[in-house]
């Protein structure tokens, strides 16, 4: 049986939050699950929605399978990086806010009796190009040629070339001078 796998990671919403959601459809055809997440009152539908159109797109761009044949196979959240935030509380104390991430994973499943296209993966030749063997390749040692010079006073970069350097002159006296 084939899978065709998706995940979204660091999605700012709670993996407790997530499961809510996830739990109605683990089992359900991709297009019912869509469907059901339509009329689902919760924030974590709109992560989840994106993240079912992605395997889809994978299934139908990477393996030629109809959005029909599918199913939702595996569906897992863990927990990401929780982020932390303080909250201003009285006598100038602050209250830590943990701000949970999720890192959805998404498998869709294929039935038995599906068709799958796999592409052939073919050679593309730029016209005029040959094959070269790593024996026919000519070695000719390395020439080093030096463009920045040392204390010279020859510019490194173009850009360079027509800058003077400013001198501080008279205001460089003053402000090297120690007061007390």
């Amino acid at each position: 049986m084939t899978e065709v796998w998706a995940s979204a990671r660091f999605v700012h919403i709670s993996p407790k939050k997530v499961r809510l959601v996830i739990n109605q459809l683990k089992g359900l055809t991709a297009l019912a699950a869509l469907d059901l997440l339509r009329f689902t009152r919760k924030s974590s539908v709109l992560p989840v929605a994106k993240l079912i159109n992605s395997a889809l797109a994978n299934a139908e761009h990477n393996f030629q399978i109809d959005k029909d044949d599918l199913f939702i196979k595996k569906f897992l959240v863990n927990a990401g990086p929780v982020i932390k935030r303080f909250r201003p509380r009285a006598h100038g104390r602050a209250a830590a806010i943990r701000k949970g991430t999720s890192h959805i994973e998404l498998v869709l499943g294929v039935p038995p009796g599906a068709k799958i296209k796999i592409a052939e993966i073919k050679e593309v030749k730029a016209p005029g190009a040959k094959i070269v063997k790593p024996d026919e390749i000519k070695k000719e040692p390395l020439k080093i040629t030096s463009q920045a010079k040392s204390d010279t006073g020859s510019p490194r970069f173009a850009g360079e070339a027509g800058k003077k350097e400013k001198s501080r002159g008279f205001l460089k006296g003053f402000f090297q001078r120690k007061t007390g």
